[in-house]
């Protein structure tokens, strides 16, 4: 093999060692032809250099090297990245098209719900008779059995910051938390509220549990502001009964949040919990409406902020407080008499005081036997 000082071919036969001396360290450097071939810079000669005075020497396989098989491929490499671009650029405008909507914002930090629950008491003696008399003779004749009666809109348009599919998760959502929440049959029990809990925002889950732990009629802290509920030991809801009808709607709010309203009024029929005779039910009413917000997180996670709640129900006694049910005045029963608690608006301290309403003539009359 050749050293390291030799010409490619190695050192030619018959070459004079040369005197012994200073020239041996230079006895390997032969300049002979294999030697001059392999170089990779060569001297122009006397005429090139006069037609070429800037450059001395010029790079061997300049034209048909390597030097040439990088030249030939550097426009392929720029075609490659110029449609690697043109690629990108087209993607990008096009999901531009396909979504134009701009990123919702996070709305964390979920607030307060603020609630009012007005008892709706009898002008007269409870109605009682079988279910299905009940409900022949009540505007809920009409109205759908269950969860029937809780339907979206038939069509939604987007928003500026919500697509047309956000908005049919956020209407799924808010059905989903009605359905819990006023038809669920362990909640209207009084048996459970986990249903309706794991569906809240988790920034609202501390007010709920407040709510149920010390009921108070102080517009945060009542249960029926949250959902339906009856005491078992007083009451027992007729299986399969339960009427509703109401409407959804949307829309988006001024700091780009998406809300929905529900108008729903749910009619009950109930008895005694303990016997009671074929016509002892009778009918309870709960109107609520609800205003729910929703931000992206809340879309994602299958949340639900519950912001404000009106709730109607009856009947029920005008004294009726906040607890963790509804106390309703079954079939015979009358609302007992006296005016509402009055209310000092001079004295310090939160303002206690009843709201109540009379239930209208469109509720149940008596069916003849």
């Amino acid at each position: 093999m050749a050293g390291h000082g030799d010409p490619p071919e190695g050192t030619p036969e018959g070459t004079p060692e040369g005197p012994p001396g200073g020239d041996d360290e230079y006895r390997s450097v032969v300049f002979d032809e294999s030697f001059v071939r392999a170089a990779r810079l060569q001297e122009f000669s006397a005429q090139e250099r006069m037609t070429d005075r800037e450059h001395a020497v010029r790079v061997r396989g300049a034209r048909t090297g390597t030097v040439s098989h990088g030249f030939r491929n550097g426009p392929r490499q720029l075609l490659a990245l110029f449609v690697l671009i043109a690629l990108a650029f087209g993607t990008a405008v096009y999901l531009g098209f396909r979504q134009p909507y701009r990123a919702v914002l996070p709305a964390r930090d979920a607030g307060q719900l603020r609630m009012t629950v007005v008892p709706l008491a009898p002008a007269g003696t409870v109605p009682g008779g079988t279910p299905a008399e009940l409900l022949a003779h009540s505007p809920a004749v009409h109205f759908a059995v269950g969860a029937a009666g809780i339907v979206p809109p038939a069509s939604v348009e987007r928003t500026a910051d919500f697509s047309e599919s956000q908005i049919r998760v956020a209407l799924s959502i808010t059905r989903d938390y009605l359905e819990a929440s006023s038809l669920d049959a362990a909640v209207l029990a009084g048996r459970d509220r986990e249903p309706v809990r794991t569906l809240l925002d988790p920034d609202q889950i501390p007010q709920f549990d407040h709510a149920f732990a010390a009921p108070a009629a102080d517009g945060l802290s009542d249960p029926a502001g949250w959902l339906v509920a009856f005491d078992p030991a007083k009451v027992r809801q007729v299986p399969g009964t339960a009427r509703v009808r109401g409407s959804l709607d949307y829309h988006e709010t001024a700091d780009r949040a998406l809300e929905v309203t529900s108008n729903h009024t749910f009619v009950y029929t109930l008895r005694p919990a303990g016997p009671a005779t074929a016509d002892e039910a009778s009918l309870f009413t709960v109107r609520r409406e609800l205003s729910f917000r929703f931000d992206g997180e809340d879309l994602d996670k299958h949340w639900v902020q519950l912001v404000e709640s009106e709730t109607g129900a009856g009947p029920e006694a005008c004294s009726a407080g906040a607890g963790r049910t509804f106390t309703p005045l079954l079939a015979g029963a009358r609302a007992p008499s006296g005016s509402p608690a009055g209310v000092n608006p001079f004295a310090t301290g939160h303002l206690a005081g009843e709201l109540c309403g009379v239930l209208t003539t469109s509720a149940p009359t008596p069916t003849a036997h």
